[in-house]
């Protein structure tokens, strides 16, 4: 009976036993979840956090970048702002010393009347009191005569017949060589009309831009390129600067040198047509417009042989003639102007029957020295004469080169010919403009100024004279040593340049390295 109830109280104490692991049990395993619940909770906020915290740098990020565009929009702005002002106050400056030179030209006429009224006056005084002496003596000398006996008075009276009869004669001769004269001007002008009435060479008169036409205007920003970098690698290829304004569909080449400005005219027209334009597609296509130019010089000079029908010219000759198509002296084009001193010198030999061939030929090439006087020292009359020299001209022809601005006497009448028909071309209504010349010298004597230094390789004066562009080479100029060049450059245009307004010298030292994937 003992041994019964016994065993029930055990399975009541392993119920408990039981009972209270389970519930020990439970308790850990619940204390564990919730310690890993609060874990979970802890990597949550550390990575809600870690988010925030990238989101807040990213966004500061996007502000800061924001701001440095506004402020980049906002420079842009004030750059273009400045250019604009320094532009218009170049104007008025300009403005203000054309009205400057008028007033003293007007001054300067002004005075020289006055000086002329002055010696008029000074001419009519001195000769009424010759005219007073000279009746005074005549009142004398009749007073004396008339107290001479007779014999000394008809000496006296036929002596002064005879020097009025010396008079008179004087006076005839004078009249019949007046005669002469005006016949021979009168025959010398119909020749001269008769040869110009043959002659229709066109005059053109150049200028110093171009217009290159645009398929439209977002063409201008592919122009520009990304911070202007393509319009500065093409100005500075070329040496022609580029006006992109508010002229719709249309780019202004500016330039002095017209070799230069028609190269980048080609150059450009062939980047449009092609599409892809960045600084080395530029570069390429400024070389092949430089090699078509050269083989255009070499065609005008063919064409202009052939025209005035001037055989067997050397080659040389022939490229230097076909230079002549980009010179200009006084705004008149001197291949233009060759050819038409060769018409003229041919038709008035002709009407004089003096040799033909040999006028044209001097004609044509009378102002060849034109063609490279910007690269060697000298009046373009010697310089001329010795390229005729060098490639075996006949003496004859040299020789009416030297003559044909009086450098010396003409010897031959075809000499005299070339000179006659250079001064019908040049007095042409048109034909020249002397401001145009003075401008160009000005422009080319800064390109020399700043290629006389040392180490400098090549530069180009662009915006109408008042900016330099100077390349250095950068293995013999270093960075400190351009500095200095510039201030060198810029004191002697001070000293040797007489200018209106400013010039701005830029000093470009540039290096490259380049190497090949293969």
């Amino acid at each position: 009976m003992i041994g019964i109830n016994f065993i029930p109280a055990i399975f009541v104490t392993l119920a408990i036993i039981v009972l209270t692991l389970g519930v020990l049990a439970g308790y850990l395993l619940r204390k564990y979840l919730v310690e890993a619940k609060i874990a979970s909770a802890e990597d949550a906020a550390k990575r809600i956090l870690e988010e925030a915290q990238k989101e807040g740098e990213a966004k500061k990020r996007e502000a800061l970048l924001e701001a440095k565009e506004e402020i980049h929009l906002i420079r842009s702005e004030a750059e273009r702002e400045n250019r604009e002002r320094r532009t218009e106050l170049q104007r008025l400056e300009r403005r203000l010393l054309q009205k400057e030179e008028t007033l003293d030209r007007k001054l300067e006429s002004l005075e020289k009347r006055e000086d002329t009224l002055l010696k008029k006056d000074q001419e009519i005084a001195q000769s009424k009191a010759k005219l007073d002496e000279l009746l005074q003596k005549q009142t004398a000398e009749l007073e004396h005569i008339s107290g001479l006996a007779t014999e000394e008075a008809r000496e006296l009276l036929l002596n002064k017949i005879k020097d009025e009869v010396k008079h008179d004669a004087a006076l005839m001769i004078k009249e019949i060589e007046s005669q002469a004269r005006e016949e021979a001007e009168k025959k010398a002008r119909e020749i001269v009309v008769q040869a110009i009435q043959k002659c229709t060479v066109d005059i053109v008169t150049e200028t110093t831009v171009s217009v290159v036409a645009l398929p439209n205007d977002e063409m201008k920003g592919r122009i520009i390129g990304r911070e202007g970098r393509n319009i500065r690698a093409l100005e500075t290829l070329t040496g022609v600067d580029l006006i992109i304004d508010d002229t719709p569909e249309a780019v202004i080449l500016s330039g002095f040198d017209p070799i230069r400005r028609e190269t980048a005219r080609i150059a450009l027209e062939k980047l449009i047509a092609d599409g892809r334009i960045h600084p080395a597609r530029i570069e390429e296509m400024v070389d092949k417009a430089q090699r078509e130019i050269e083989q255009k010089i070499r065609e005008e000079g063919e064409q202009a042989a052939f025209e005035v029908g001037v055989p067997n010219l050397h080659p040389e000759l022939i490229k230097l003639l076909g230079r002549l198509k980009f010179r200009t002296s006084y705004g008149q084009n001197v291949l233009k102007h060759s050819l038409e001193v060769a018409y003229l010198a041919g038709t008035i030999a002709a009407e004089l029957n003096a040799d033909v061939q040999l006028a044209k030929r001097a004609g044509l090439l009378h102002d060849i020295g034109k063609a490279v006087d910007h690269e060697v020292e000298g009046p373009h009359v010697t310089i001329g004469a010795d390229l005729a020299r060098k490639y075996r001209e006949n003496p004859e022809v040299i020789h009416c080169i030297l003559a044909h601005h009086g450098d010396q006497e003409p010897e031959t009448v075809e000499a005299v010919l070339i000179q006659a028909a250079d001064a019908i071309s040049a007095a042409r209504p048109g034909a020249r403009r002397e401001t145009l010349e003075t401008y160009l010298r000005r422009l080319k004597k800064l390109e020399e100024i700043a290629e006389s230094f040392e180490g400098v390789e090549k530069s180009h004066a662009i915006q109408a004279g008042r900016e330099i562009r100077i390349m250095v080479k950068p293995e013999q100029i270093d960075d400190l040593q351009a500095s200095q060049l510039a201030r060198e450059i810029v004191e002697k245009i001070e000293e040797e340049l007489e200018y209106p307004g400013q010039i701005k010298v830029v000093v470009i030292r540039e290096t490259r390295n380049v190497e090949y994937a293969k």
